[in-house]
């Protein structure tokens, strides 16, 4: 066998900076993070460093994609045992690892229904299955969405969400009709939850022949600006949307696998459950994953013709997979996620009646938000703030997300083996970045 001599990587600042611009798609710019770019080059559980050794708390998790921690030994223990067998096998054939995690998946759901999973590569991906899954199951064709919500941004996911910065100028992927989403802080119809129920109804009679595929909602949505759904939104929608032939559709992308700290998925807080479950992100704890869960008889519709993903059930990542929920069973990190997500909502109390600048603080576990504000009696979105304290917050070691509709929710969303220290911390950053503007 050769030799090969090892391939060599720069990590210079400046030339990794004019390498991705000149051979890599404009595109990934919309989504970069800070005016002056951060290179990362190593991290372990909540932290990362960057090219210079600089250390951070990784209070966006990877885009939420790193649930138990960055580089966490069991799950590379995991991953890499399975390289060292077999890096892919195609599910033209079976292999032992995909169906052991489908199997401990499937444990993690509400008893009583016949779940099954299919494995693909990325929430987007997952999302345009479970469309295509609502619409051969129930014959019909209209899919409702939420305002504000994010799904991805393929083809068909990219229509399912409900943000102007996230469409191209191009028509849309037909038949998903968007209804308010009950935000509760400065939703069309206020704090209140019937008048957004009654709207679904509305819809339904008047922008569709009075039947649907499906609806599709995050039980708080991510990037949209962390908005919980309200106590009696899911149950009563639910409702409405199997009452004209849907199915319902939860996408737990962003709050499942613990992060909520009450519960392993989000929907179960509001005493649901849906015929879809999308996963993603955490699932993988950096590794590319996600799935579609869906009782048998929805998934039994696409069984008809075929379908391929080529690397779905890729054995390396399911191995990655299964480690991801051993660990927050063993490491009891969903009752993690709540008390350090408790702790700072307490912490976090006294630097909300401190600025005039926040408006209001949400969310659920270790996912929050902060919603920044001109003044607190006009609501009117602060972007500006919101990016500046974002960016001192990045010099102090500190790195969160934005996001929201208006550009001005500062998301909190670390991993959820965060510790006490790390709290203090995150808050007295915020607290010293919100003091300079």
């Amino acid at each position: 066998m050769n030799t090969y001599s090892p391939i060599e990587t720069s990590w210079d600042y400046q030339a990794t900076l004019d390498r991705r611009h000149t051979f890599m798609s404009p595109s990934l710019g919309t989504f970069a993070a800070y005016q002056k770019p951060v290179v990362l080059k190593k991290a372990s559980m909540q932290y990362v460093w960057d090219e210079q050794g600089k250390k951070y708390l990784d209070c966006l998790a990877q885009n939420l994609c790193i649930s138990v921690g960055h580089n966490h030994p069991l799950v590379n223990y995991e991953a890499k045992k399975q390289i060292d067998e077999m890096v892919h096998c195609t599910t033209m054939y079976y292999h032992a690892v995909p169906t052991h995690f489908a199997e401990e998946l499937v444990a993690t759901l509400p008893p009583g229904e016949d779940w099954v999973v299919h494995f693909v590569n990325s929430g987007a991906e997952a999302n345009d299955l479970a469309m295509l899954m609502a619409r051969l199951y129930s014959g019909n064709f209209d899919i409702l969405s939420l305002r504000n919500s994010f799904h991805g941004l393929h083809f068909g996911a990219m229509s399912l969400t409900g943000i102007e910065t996230c469409h191209h100028n191009i028509p849309g992927s037909p038949g998903i009709i968007h209804v308010h989403n009950p935000d509760q802080y400065r939703g069309a119809h206020g704090a209140t939850v019937t008048p957004y129920l009654d709207e679904i109804d509305i819809t339904i009679k008047s922008s569709t022949p009075g039947c649907i595929a499906g609806y599709i909602v995050e039980p708080i949505q991510g990037f949209g600006g962390v908005i919980p759904m309200p106590e009696g939104y899911l149950k009563g929608a639910f409702e409405r949307v199997r009452a004209a032939g849907g199915v319902c559709i939860v996408d737990e992308v962003q709050t499942g696998f613990g992060r909520m700290g009450s519960h392993m998925w989000g929907f179960e807080s509001h005493g649901v459950t849906p015929d879809i479950v999308v996963m993603a992100k955490g699932i993988g704890n950096g590794y590319p994953l996600a799935a579609v869960v869906a009782r048998r008889d929805v998934a039994q519709a696409m069984a008809k013709k075929k379908f391929f993903n080529t690397y779905g059930s890729n054995p390396m990542a399911c191995a990655a997979g299964r480690a991801v929920l051993r660990v927050i069973e063993e490491d009891e990190l969903m009752d993690n996620a709540r008390q350090m997500g408790d702790l700072l909502e307490e912490k976090m109390g006294t630097v909300i009646k401190k600025y005039n600048v926040i408006g209001d603080f949400r969310g659920r576990g270790l996912m929050r938000g902060i919603e920044f504000v001109k003044d607190k009696i006009t609501r009117k979105p602060a972007a500006n703030e919101a990016m500046k304290v974002a960016e001192n917050a990045k010099d102090n070691g500190l790195i969160l997300g934005l996001g929201g509709v208006h550009h001005n929710i500062i998301r909190i969303n670390p991993p959820i083996c965060l510790n006490r220290e790390d709290i203090e911390f995150v808050v007295d950053v915020l607290d010293d970045s919100l003091s300079k503007l």
